[in-house]
């Protein structure tokens, strides 16, 4: 019995979310994994910072997405987010049956993801996701919200929306991780991932007592970046910067609307 498109369409999103969640977490948990290895000196094992391992690790973790965004994005939007995947559905991007899928595809990729890096490398798969020193859960949970804030709300308004920048989007996506990555490494290991925390957990048996932070945070995110693009799109924010859509929409607004102070303000006027 042949499945329906709807239901192959979505299989295919899913199948796409699994393998490209799975290629952007392996580069990105082997690049960790290496930053992470304790130095011969400190095998005592006392935490050192290390400026060169928090580039490190948030460089791969942003050219990791961004290239397996450019190489996804066709399929399946490149989503490999839980997170993502629920503020797209929340502002009507994706159905929701296809945001389920998707969730799926992610949460395995993920786990597959670890499981690969940990039986390939010698190292131990010392990539979870962890409070560092002095930071409560309640601090964590905000800060992971406030980081996936940021990376949601670029995917929405530099991919969602089509524009002259859209085919730039999965280069912004990557800076957007690395620099989220930069801010919030040394405090939560920087998720902003359910599926990317969840991996390790699974193949280590490690769950921490916080470890829904890492699930209540991104999806916190996810609820406040798509409420603020909910807001901008009630606000009709296409009008404030017209000329900028790749189909003229935000000048077709402006027209029918007559709103004054709608000209692109970066267009000088003969």
């Amino acid at each position: 019995m042949a499945l329906s498109p709807i239901l192959r369409n979505h299989g295919t999103a899913a199948l796409a979310e699994l393998v490209g969640t799975f290629l952007f977490l392996f580069f990105a948990f082997s690049a960790a994994g290496v930053a992470n290895a304790v130095p011969p000196e400190f095998s005592d094992g006392i935490a050192v910072p290390n400026i060169a391992a928090l580039l490190y690790i948030s460089f791969a973790f942003g050219i990791s997405l961004m290239v397996n965004v450019f190489a996804f994005y066709r399929i399946s939007g490149g989503q490999f987010n839980p997170a993502v995947s629920t503020a797209l559905c929340l502002v009507g991007a994706i159905p929701p049956l296809r945001a389920g899928f998707c969730i799926v595809g992610q949460i395995v990729g993920g786990i597959i993801a670890a499981a690969a890096v940990d039986g390939l490398y010698p190292t131990f798969l010392n990539v979870e996701t962890t409070l560092g020193s002095g930071v409560s859960p309640a601090q964590g949970v905000f800060i992971e919200m406030f980081l996936t804030t940021q990376l949601i709300l670029v995917i929405l308004l530099l991919a969602v929306e089509k524009h002259r920048l859209t085919y730039l989007a999965p280069l912004g996506i990557g800076f957007a991780l690395f620099v989220t990555h930069l801010a919030g490494v040394y405090f939560t290991g920087a998720s902003l991932n359910p599926a990317r925390s969840l991996g390790p957990a699974v193949i280590n048996r490690s769950f921490p007592s916080y470890h829904w932070i890492y699930w209540i945070g991104p999806m916190l995110g996810a609820l406040l970046a798509s409420g603020f693009y909910t807001l901008l799109d009630f606000c009709k924010w296409k009008q404030v910067n017209p000329g900028q859509d790749w189909d003229g929409i935000g000048e077709k607004e402006a027209q029918r609307d007559d709103f004054d102070g709608a000209r692109d303000p970066l267009t000088r006027v003969a």
